[in-house]
């Protein structure tokens, strides 16, 4: 089995049984943003203590590789600081995920991360970052 093999195969284990699915009671943030080219909608719910993610809850209706990306992010992202979820970038992801992604797919990927940082940072005072 080829490495490529194993990656698609954690990206469907993600899709079909997603880590941290669901909504949070009364969240610290909450964001909730949409891919309009291919429907997949992501919403997230966190929860801060001491400058950290406590807890982190994503819903929403996506392709497989939205919902792998939210999923794996969840993970990664439950116990860091602030800083460092704003430090994450679109790299982290692709890491994270394994495979090469074309543009379309690729929009799919980051939108996890495009809301988490929605939600860390507000609404104001956010520059999206460069998804070319």
């Amino acid at each position: 089995m080829s490495l490529d093999d194993l990656y698609r195969q954690n990206i469907l284990d993600h899709y079909q049984n997603p880590r941290n699915w669901g909504t949070l009671e009364q969240p610290d943030a909450s964001a909730e943003d949409s891919n309009p080219l291919c429907g997949d909608r992501i919403r997230m719910d966190l929860r801060i203590k001491d400058g950290r993610v406590e807890d982190l809850k994503f819903s929403g209706e996506g392709c497989s590789i939205s919902r792998a990306a939210a999923s794996m992010l969840s993970e990664e992202v439950i116990g860091k600081t602030l800083e460092e979820v704003k430090a994450l970038n679109r790299d982290d992801v692709l890491e994270l995920l394994g495979i090469e992604l074309g543009p379309v797919r690729l929009k799919c990927a980051l939108l996890a991360l495009k809301t988490l940082k929605v939600g860390v940072y507000g609404l104001q005072g956010w520059k999206e970052e460069d998804e070319s």
